[in-house]
């Protein structure tokens, strides 16, 4: 994208996710103006800033309308954290679910792995000379040998004779009656000898050199790929037992693992690689250890107060469809869980391992179909955190033809590139995009209303045979016409029992 988020007007936002989702305008109006709304809170005065909290949406609609494709675009394209919760993960809370602060906990880790990965591409030069030196030090090590001259000199001997007298003397409140056999002291060195000594280890020292430089441009070049070397690396699969514990914050198995991994020593083991494959392991380990920790789950923390995004699907499975009636146990739990939701989404302060994270900016999108429960079936406190409602359309068949053909990850430019990689060149003709989204949209209407995932079905079944063949033909093109769609698709479509379980 040639320009930052920060310059992208609301309109220029709008037109980003429409490479992407098709239709579905007054929802990408709502969250380009909550997008840009971010950006304009940045540019307050310090007192006000923390004064403007985000509007939060409600998207109301069936499934397959675009709901979290929206959502995540827009992620993408703020590169914030986002994450996507199933909000009856928290029915039972206590019980079967997860208790709603780990949502928080999630995206904090994402959020980690977001700046990680922009630190890491920061020092990824650096991190590959220091995987090239590596391997070059085991291929051509560096000669060590002022520790061995000292060791045969006897030097710092006298000092350990002294401790040992000490040591002895301390021990009564005589002086110790032990011998001890002092080296005779060494010989003066010969200046000659010495300068020889000297001028032969320059020479030794250079010639090293110019063979660790020769290797470290063929390193560098790839020109030893295919020579196998033996690396030391940590090894992964050794780490802490998986425990699961019950904490203030809930169940909480993570914080405890990372614990006990950081109490245990790392081990290490020997591996035996191409020079190929030992520079892309060195240089990750090289990058892990050139970054600061403790700057990254700064910004982390930073990242996910300010600009994280959380999107809460199914809510319309938690709202009461009953109220003032009460059906029972079930919507005990629902309640409690929009109970729960509230202050998050209403701002508070959650405890990570990372440490503290305030909830009062971050955005949250909560979507659901209310088929048969209402947004008024939410409690009034949640209602009230999620002013901004935008009603989702059901896709038609002109929408399904747009789908196919427009977007930049379009069904059937797909399909045609999957079959290229078996040789295959497959055309699909604009009478078959017609055929392909008019049983899609019929399909819909007959049964449960799925909206573009019905897409993925009709079209797997049309192109089931042919990618099961598509290895084993020796005709290399095929053109998928209206009549092909029609072959493959029209009896299975007539049929409703047998269009229920195939399409």
């Amino acid at each position: 994208m040639p320009e930052p988020i920060e310059e992208l007007t609301p309109r220029q936002i709008v037109t980003e996710l429409d490479r992407y989702i098709v239709g579905q305008k007054q929802a990408k109006r709502a969250v380009a103006v909550a997008l840009r709304n971010r950006f304009r809170r940045r540019l307050l005065s310090a007192d006000l800033r923390d004064e403007v909290i985000p509007k939060n949406i409600l998207m109301i609609g069936p499934t397959g309308v675009g709901k979290t494709e929206i959502a995540r675009r827009l992620a993408t394209l703020a590169h914030a954290p986002f994450i996507k919760v199933e909000a009856t993960k928290f029915t039972e809370v206590g019980y079967v679910g997860r208790d709603v602060d780990s949502m928080i906990r999630d995206l904090v880790q994402v959020a980690i792995r977001l700046v990680e990965a922009e630190k890491i591409a920061e020092v990824q030069q650096a991190a590959e000379e220091r995987a090239i030196d590596r391997i070059v030090d085991i291929l051509q090590p560096l000669k060590s040998t002022g520790r061995r001259q000292k060791a045969e000199s006897g030097e710092g001997r006298s000092d350990v004779v002294q401790a040992i007298q000490q040591m002895f003397a301390s021990m009564s409140n005589k002086p110790a009656n032990i011998e001890v056999t002092i080296p005779p002291a060494p010989e003066q060195p010969d200046p000659v000898k010495e300068e020889a000594h000297a001028e032969e280890t320059r020479k030794d020292s250079e010639r090293v050199e110019r063979i660790r430089e020769r290797l470290r441009s063929q390193v560098r070049l790839g020109v030893l790929d295919e020579q196998e070397i033996e690396i030391t690396v940590e090894d992964s699969q050794q780490g802490a037992p998986f425990i699961q514990a019950f904490t203030n914050q809930g169940m909480d198995d993570n914080d405890m693992q990372s614990m006990l991994g950081s109490m245990m020593p790392r081990r290490q083991k020997q591996r035996k690689v191409k020079i190929g494959e030992a520079k892309k392991i060195l240089q990750v380990e090289e990058a892990q250890s050139m970054i600061d920790k403790e700057s990254v789950n700064r910004e982390a923390i930073n990242r996910t107060e300010q600009t994280g995004i959380v999107f809460i699907d199914e809510i319309d499975k938690i709202a009461g469809n009953s109220r003032g009636g009460g059906s029972g146990g079930p919507d005990v739990s629902r309640e409690g869980v929009q109970r729960d939701l509230l202050p998050i989404i209403e701002g508070s302060t959650i405890n990570t391992k990372q440490g503290p994270v305030k909830t009062d900016h971050i955005l949250f999108i909560a979507a659901g179909a209310f088929h048969v429960s209402k947004p008024a079936d939410l409690i009034p406190e949640l209602q009230g955190r999620l002013p901004i409602r935008v009603e989702l359309e059901n896709l038609t068949e002109a929408d399904f033809k747009r789908i196919l053909t427009e977007p930049k990850n379009a069904l059937t430019r797909q399909y045609v590139a999957l079959m290229a990689t078996e040789g295959v060149t497959i055309e699909f003709t604009e009478d078959s995009i017609n055929e392909v989204a008019r049983i899609a949209a019929e399909v819909n209407r007959r049964n449960e209303n799925i909206g573009a995932r019905r897409l993925h079905t009709v079209l797997e079944r049309l192109l089931e045979e042919l990618s099961f063949e598509a290895p084993d033909l020796d005709d290399k093109y095929k053109k998928i016409d209206g009549e092909y769609v029609r072959t493959r698709l029209d009896d299975i479509v007539r049929d409703e029992d047998l269009s229920r379980y195939i399409l």
